[in-house]
């Protein structure tokens, strides 16, 4: 029986042990050739592109020799990361941690390897995920793409006393933080999430990420059947079977189970507002499963290295004070 891809010595190449050997030197180099990959890691001007620079006395940062410029940079100036406190090592070591995690890894897990503050390293995870986000943004699926949606979240705890309990399906007795995880994903290619209030909400959603040209597998749900209108659609009745005439949408709950687990296992509570990272995280690991550590770093670093100043996220605990 053949043994699972990441089961193999070829799934690690890339180690904390190796980050933290190389040291602060190796790190900031690794972090010159994620922003400037074009050059094999030579910086330029963020700012006017030119290559003629300072190399200033901390030997980390550079300056720019172009007149009217005279532009002060980093490697993650003007990226996700602008303004970072972190070393170069312990925000590498930090790629490392979150890509090694199957189902994630909780910001107080992180905050312990890297020995950081727990607000440190939410925003972190946070800012990775909004980066992975970037990488599929404004993609449409085609082929074979199984659709469905998960439940998540808005749990009402029963009360003690049995005359006390009241009838949790009943929308007055809901918290109104239930959402649902809508998934469209290719059979071989990509996978793209949403969220929304009720799972119904997911059908404009599905028409606006997969081709026309598609075949679009739904299960039983009466709210799939508009898909039947723009696509040609391919439905399986799980009642009956989970897979059956060619139909089925055994990847996508394949997925939604993963997604359950992540959620349950390792954040065991998940905010609705930030519920779509977390959905968007777990989906790009999904997508790259079959890469080694070592590729899936310099992937992520890569992303957001290319990816300019969070709005949502730069200031985030400041603003949250106000």
């Amino acid at each position: 029986m053949a043994t699972h891809f990441l089961l193999t010595a070829a799934a690690r190449t890339l180690s904390l042990r190796d980050i933290y050997t190389g040291g602060e030197d190796a790190a900031f180099a690794a972090f010159c050739n994620l922003r400037w990959p074009a050059t094999d890691g030579t910086p330029s001007c963020p700012r006017c592109g030119n290559l003629e620079l300072y190399t200033l006395k901390s030997g980390r940062k550079f300056k720019c020799k172009a007149k009217g410029c005279y532009y002060s940079f980093t490697p993650t100036s003007g990226t996700i990361f602008a303004s970072r406190k972190m070393a170069y090592v312990d925000l590498l070591a930090a790629f490392c941690i979150v890509i090694n995690g199957a189902k994630g890894v909780s910001a107080l897990q992180l905050a312990r390897d890297l020995d950081c503050q727990h607000k440190t390293a939410f925003v972190m995870c946070h800012k990775l995920r909004e980066a992975m986000a970037a990488e599929i943004r404004g993609a449409i699926l085609d082929g074979i793409v199984e659709v469905d949606g998960a439940y998540v979240g808005g749990y009402v705890k029963p009360a003690n006393l049995k005359e006390n309990r009241v009838d949790r399906r009943l929308a007055e007795n809901q918290t109104g933080k239930r959402r649902v995880v809508v998934i469209a994903r290719e059979r071989k290619g990509r996978t793209i999430t949403t969220v929304t209030k009720t799972e119904a909400e997911g059908v404009s959603f599905v028409k606006s990420v997969v081709s026309a040209n598609a075949q679009v597998h739904a299960d039983e749900a009466s709210h799939w059947d508009a898909l039947h209108a723009k696509f040609m659609t391919m439905r399986i009745n799980h009642s009956e079977a989970y897979s059956k005439d060619g139909a089925c949408t055994n990847q996508a709950e394949s997925f939604l189970s993963r997604l359950r687990k992540m959620v349950e296992g390792q954040h065991h509570h998940v905010s609705p507002k930030h519920l779509h990272q977390y959905a968007t995280h777990a989906a790009w690991m999904e997508d790259h499963r079959r890469e080694d550590n070592g590729q899936l770093a310099s992937r992520v670093g890569g992303l957001a290295m290319a990816h300019p100043v969070s709005r949502e996220w730069k200031g985030y605990w400041q603003r949250a004070q106000q």
